[in-house]
């Protein structure tokens, strides 16, 4: 695909078939992923890709436990302290439409818990990506590393693979540090689950609105 046509047709997965990606075409992504710019070309993303299935199922079961618990999140970046105007309103339509396509009731808690659950379980990704970067850079090694998944969503679903960014494998950075043994100067910033979408399940077939550059952009002259 051109550029237009993978930044118009990406959306977030949250279906998976269990196939995973051929180890050749997930390192050409990554190779692709690795010519991202950064400050200084500091090149700051550290990453763990859980490349067979196995070694996913092993993180997936831990950490779909421990979030199941109901243990605290404890990330090492705060999440957002709230939400307000323009940006609850676009979470809550976002949300809304999630749950419709998957036929979830509002007053259903329970089920909306069990999707939020998804999550953990990658949503039966056969590969979790996982970026991590040295504390000491701060809000610029986050930005360059932003960048960096971003490459890697488009490079992925060039090759017909599809993701979704998650903030809420952030969630629990201690037990991921200790089940890969990483030392604890790396902050882990957030996950990306992927593989091959299930284009049958209805969650897949919602897609977000995005706003006009009217709305997101001032001209000045």
């Amino acid at each position: 695909m051109n550029f237009e046509n993978l930044m118009r047709q990406r959306y977030s997965a949250r279906a998976f078939l269990s196939d995973p990606v051929p180890a050749g075409i997930l390192r050409h992504i990554l190779d692709v992923a690795q010519k991202t710019p950064s400050w200084c070309n500091t090149q700051p993303w550290e990453v763990v890709v859980t490349e067979s299935p196995a070694t996913t199922a092993a993180l997936r079961d831990k950490l779909h436990a421990h979030a199941a618990s109901g243990a605290e999140a404890t990330p090492d970046k705060p999440f957002p302290r709230e939400y307000v105007g323009r940006h609850d309103e676009r979470r809550k339509a976002c949300g809304a439409a999630l749950y419709n396509a998957l036929d979830i009731g509002r007053e259903d808690r329970d089920a909306r818990a069990q999707q939020m659950l998804r999550n953990y379980a990658f949503f039966d990704a056969p590969h979790c990506m996982l970026v991590f970067c040295h504390e000491s850079l701060g809000f610029y090694g986050g930005v360059d590393c932003g960048l960096y998944l971003h490459a890697f969503m488009l490079a992925a679903l060039d090759q017909g693979v599809h993701t979704i960014a998650q903030a809420s494998l952030a969630a629990y950075p201690d037990l991921v540090r200790a089940h890969f043994d990483i030392p604890g100067d790396r902050h882990l910033l957030f996950g990306c689950s992927f593989g091959y979408a299930d284009e049958r399940h209805p969650v897949n077939r919602y897609r977000t609105e995005r706003t006009g550059i009217a709305d997101a952009v001032r001209f000045v002259r």
